[in-house]
């Protein structure tokens, strides 16, 4: 006898729900593909291959020199928040090589959540700079890793060139509650800025 859904792991039950497309971005091996990991409440889908040497040719590995996969579509994931909103969570290929596909993904999202690694923030400009092209409401993680350089939250803005109103928050990829809090502060931000207002 089959098993209804809702007594199914796999699944979640059926319930009064408000479902939202939110972007996990940032470049190459900055822990998208590892959020959403520590967030998806169902088995998460990832589209990750082995880097090969004709990839080194094209997406730089400083700062990175460890890493031997990359994302090449995307990871997708789901995380339910209180009041039953419904996060579908979209990560986004790093790579300039991969607009075309990150401009498909972003139709549609209400908001993304740009992580950030200090070692690197240089590289986070461009995808910065796509979300706002797109008129896409965001929020700022900094993905702390094991030696990561200690800059305060100030400058780290002013750095990153962010209007004062835009959230960043310091986060651990792989930790839960780290990456929930840094999803609710972009959740508060769209809030905030009306882009739920029709939807909750």
């Amino acid at each position: 006898m089959d098993s209804a859904p809702s007594a199914n792991p796999r699944y979640l039950a059926n319930a009064e729900q408000t479902l939202v497309k939110v972007l996990i971005a940032g470049p190459l091996g900055v822990g998208k593909t590892t959020m959403i990991d520590t967030l998806s409440e169902t088995a998460p889908l990832h589209t990750e291959e082995t880097m090969t040497q004709a990839s080194a040719m094209v997406d730089s590995l400083a700062g990175v020199p460890h890493k031997d996969t990359t994302t090449v579509a995307i990871d997708f994931g789901r995380r339910t928040l209180p009041g039953d909103l419904v996060l579908y969570l979209f990560g986004t290929p790093g790579q300039q090589r991969f607009r075309p596909l990150w401009e498909d993904i972003s139709r549609g999202a209400l908001g993304a959540l740009v992580l950030v690694d200090t070692r690197r923030l240089d590289d986070s400009f461009e995808v910065i700079d796509m979300i706002e092209e797109q008129g896409i409401r965001y929020a700022v993680a900094v993905n702390l890793f094991e030696d990561t350089p200690d800059h305060s939250v100030d400058v780290l803005r002013e750095h990153l060139d962010l209007d004062q109103q835009t959230p960043l928050v310091l986060c651990d990829a792989r930790d839960a509650t780290s990456s929930i809090d840094a999803l609710i502060a972009l959740v508060s931000h769209l809030i905030a800025h009306s882009a739920l207002d029709t939807h909750l």
